[in-house]
């Protein structure tokens, strides 16, 4: 039986007047990528973000319902928005360094959460060993985090991710904006990462959702239509809709 990291029951979103999420109830199992699939629009990376309360930053933004970590519901006013994301990283679609050294993009956030420190440049040397980027840096560390290339910039947005050792790693479309080597690289680590951290990702590659995941949820106008195991989503699909939209039939 799989460890239940994080779920969320019975969740609206409404954007104004307009309701995005409609009663979403879903199970992530700990050390497991799961994918969110779905058409444009249909609300992925709007549940991905209500999973680090990334809409706290939109004032029309209202959610019901509840999203819990380890069993505690991350929108209960005892629990700040800075330990969510702590325990709750984020990779977006579109790398985002930033504008400092390869080291300092690590090194930030442990100063922001006062880590000692003699212990950072250690704790951001096992980020990067992690992010399978190290050996690549190692030696130029001082180096404007933009002068990578776009790959590396996505390692390093995931090494940031890691460096404060969440528990829950979510990805916006990690590589929608990487060539296929990056993009190997990427799954390679995703595969790699799931054996410490819980992993949530919005991909439209079905290819990729096939290669790297374990479960497979499908969206549709809000609704989460159908989940399971990889396997059994996209080869015996219960919905009509699912078979509809994995053999290519409208996206």
């Amino acid at each position: 039986m799989d460890n239940i990291k994080l779920s969320a029951h019975h969740m609206d979103l409404y954007f104004g007047s307009k309701q995005i999420l409609k009663q979403v109830n879903i199970d992530f199992p700990e050390n497991k990528v799961t994918a969110l699939i779905g058409p444009s629009g249909c609300g992925k990376s709007t549940l991905l973000r209500s999973f680090n309360r990334m809409h706290d930053l939109s004032p029309d933004a209202k959610i019901s319902g509840e999203v819990r970590l380890d069993g505690q519901d991350i929108y209960d006013h005892q629990i700040s928005v800075n330990e969510v994301r702590r325990r709750i990283g984020m990779v977006f679609q579109k790398a985002n360094p930033l504008p400092k050294s390869i080291f300092d993009n690590l090194a930030y956030p442990l100063r922001i959460h006062k880590f000692p420190k003699q212990e950072i440049p250690g704790i951001v040397q096992r980020a990067l060993e992690e992010s399978y980027l190290w050996e690549e840096v190692k030696d130029e560390l001082k180096k404007p985090a933009v002068k990578l290339s776009g790959g590396q910039q996505q390692r390093l947005c995931i090494a940031r991710a890691v460096v404060l050792r969440p528990e829950v790693i979510l990805m916006d479309e990690p590589c929608s904006a990487l060539d296929p080597i990056s993009t190997n690289k990427i799954e390679e680590l995703i595969l790699r990462l799931k054996k410490e951290y819980t992993i949530v990702i919005v991909t439209h590659n079905m290819q990729q959702a096939q290669r790297i995941s374990d479960k497979v949820a499908f969206m549709y106008l809000g609704e989460l239509i159908e989940y399971g195991d990889t396997e059994q989503v996209f080869h015996a699909p219960l919905q009509e809709l699912t078979k509809n939209y994995v053999n290519g039939h409208f996206g």
